[in-house]
């Protein structure tokens, strides 16, 4: 029943909201998260528990501040996503403006593949159907699985209808996919800022230890692929902002698993860098840190897949 529940809501969401005009669904999606945020539920203290270890100087007021600001950030996202495939190409080509734009497109020319690797920040959807029709570059992703099937099957036609290849997260078979994908030039994005797995790398984030994927930096070193982080943010414009960070290095010296840590870790640098610019863009409603881990699991909600 839960599972039917859900799938009936997403189902809904797509249906309905995609039809309101933009500053209805902008004012709507402010409303539900303004409700969401005053009941104080176990993903909005989530989200603060988060943002203290992001902000460790902030008050008590500021922390509130900021995780109600992530809420509506965190709603915008949603009411975006339910929107976008009604979205003309037009609206999608000025919906999205990146900095550093220049490392992804010098990548892809000299033909080697690139590992665009994004923490859960703005709308990861609207930055794919940008690149798809502004840059007319596809790309390939991998989605988690999710529960009910039905419900998996919706996310996946969705991304495919805005011009990506997505691949299940579960099974090895996504790996080696990814990996010819970028032998011949190809594009794969991937979020990459919680891990999923059993097999994730530990790293120093915001000082405190924490498992990321090993597969951006894995795919990169097994193939030649650059390596590149990106992070998003709104602000108070309809234009979501992005920024284009450097290559990740690799690692001159090491084993493979040495240097997947290395480039792993740097990868988790440049997404703390973005965060800690733009920590009310960071949608991380689950727990992240090893030491919040080792209490229990996760709390539910609408993760972003």
């Amino acid at each position: 029943m839960k599972d039917r529940l859900t799938d009936a809501l997403y189902g809904l969401g797509w249906s309905a909201v995609k039809k309101l005009p933009e500053p209805v669904a902008v004012r709507l999606g402010q409303r539900i998260a303004d409700q969401t945020w005053k009941r104080r539920g176990k993903g909005v203290l989530r989200l603060e528990a988060n943002l203290a270890r992001v902000v460790p100087d902030a008050s008590p007021r500021r922390l509130a501040e900021l995780s109600r600001t992530g809420m509506r950030s965190y709603l915008r996202y949603w009411m975006e996503s339910f929107r976008l495939p009604a979205w003309s190409p037009e609206r999608i080509r000025s919906g999205f403006d990146v900095k550093d734009l220049h490392h992804l497109v010098d990548g892809l020319a000299e033909g080697r593949g690139v590992v665009l690797a994004l923490p859960h920040m703005g709308n990861y959807d609207l930055a794919g159907a940008w690149v798809t029709t502004h840059l007319g570059v596809p790309f390939t992703t991998v989605a988690e699985r999710l529960k009910p099937e039905s419900l998996y099957d919706r996310f996946v036609a969705y991304r495919e209808g805005l011009g990506m290849e997505v691949l299940p997260h579960q099974g090895g078979s996504a790996f080696g996919t990814l990996s010819r994908r970028l032998r011949s030039g190809g594009l794969v994005c991937l979020v990459a800022d919680r891990d999923l797995s059993a097999s994730g790398v530990e790293v120093s984030f915001f000082g405190e230890r924490a498992k990321m994927p090993a597969g951006p930096a894995a795919l990169a070193l097994q193939t030649g692929a650059l390596l590149l982080p990106v992070t998003l943010w709104y602000d108070e414009s309809p234009v979501m902002r992005g920024r284009v960070h450097p290559p990740v290095e690799v690692p001159a010296d090491g084993n493979r698993a040495e240097r997947t840590a290395v480039m792993t870790q740097e990868m988790a640098d440049a997404f703390a860098s973005g965060i800690a610019e733009h920590p009310e863009d960071w949608h991380m409603l689950q727990r992240l840190w090893l030491a919040d881990l080792d209490r229990g699991p996760g709390s539910p909600g609408m993760e972003k897949p």
